[in-house]
Order: C-alpha cells, then structure tokens, then sequence
C-alpha cells in the first residue's frame, strides 16, 4: 500500500516547491531612493475634530534659515505642475524673495473625502514648515500622508525648476 502514496507525496512537494518559487520572484523590495523619516504622525480623526475650511495656506510661520549659496532663485511667484495621487491632486505655488523660499502656498490639496481633507489639514502646515526650513523640495515624508507629501514635493520641484 505504500507505493500509491509515493506519487501524492511527490506530487505536493513539487506544488508547494513551485508556489513558492513563484511566491519568491514576484516579492517587490520597497523603493529606498531617497531616505525618509517622519516628520509627525497624523492621529486618526477623533469625533471631536471636524476639518474645517482650512485649506493648509496657513499655519505658524518660522524664519527660513539661511542659504548656504546666497540666492538659488529668480525672485517671483512660480506655480508648480499639478501631481495626482490616490487620493487626490496636489500643486503648490512658491513665492522667492531675495533669490530664498519665503513662502509656500498650497494651489490644490485633496478635499475630496473627510480623511483626505482631515490629512491636508494637518499636513499642508507641516510641509509648509518644511519647505522653509529645507529651502528646496527635499522635505521629510508625513507619515500618514505619504502619498500627499510626496506631490507636494515633486509639485515644489516642479517650481523650483522653473525659479532657476
């Protein structure tokens, strides 16, 4: 009786062995291009917090630091391109004074859903804060709002491209 067995045994290790091949070369590595570390975690809505009408043009205003080249930038209002996500479009306009970011303004942030416009909120300020302190697009992901951070910052690229 032990001869009928041999074929099933055989056969399930060729299965599980072939699954798990293929299981193994379809694994995707994270994208590790560019390092990142949070800069704030956004907490989940509590039922108390509403997002109101804010649309993260504003916030506390810190003093840029100083640029180590002087000016980088021809001073003006650059709008950058508009960069979609899952969540929605983001675009940004950057204001240059004295060849420096003195200021980030957010064109179009994702409103769409109460999660979406609850992250914007928080966010919009926190890579405000950002961008003058970093004096380029190379800003710390928020985490919560990675795929947000991320088109703020190629849209801030996209403007800084154009100061140049």
């Amino acid at each position: 009786m032990s001869a009928p067995l041999l074929p099933v045994r055989a056969s399930v290790a060729l299965v599980s062995t072939a699954v798990g091949m293929v299981l193994l070369l379809n694994f995707k590595t994270p994208d590790v291009t560019r390092p990142r570390s949070p800069v704030a975690v956004i907490p989940a809505p509590t039922a108390s917090s509403s997002p109101g009408s804010d649309s993260g043009q504003s916030g506390p205003q810190s003093s840029p630091s100083p640029s180590p080249e002087g000016g980088r930038y021809k001073d003006g209002q650059y709008t950058g391109q508009d960069f979609p996500n899952d969540y929605g479009d983001v675009q940004v306009k950057v204001i240059i004074s004295g060849g420096r970011i003195s200021d980030v303004q957010t064109v179009q942030m994702p409103f769409d859903r109460q999660r979406s416009a609850y992250i914007s909120q928080v966010a919009g300020p926190l890579l405000h804060d950002e961008v003058l302190q970093a004096q380029s697009a190379q800003i710390d992901t928020i985490s919560g709002a990675t795929y947000t951070s991320d088109s703020y910052a190629q849209s801030l690229q996209s403007a800084l491209d154009r100061a140049r």
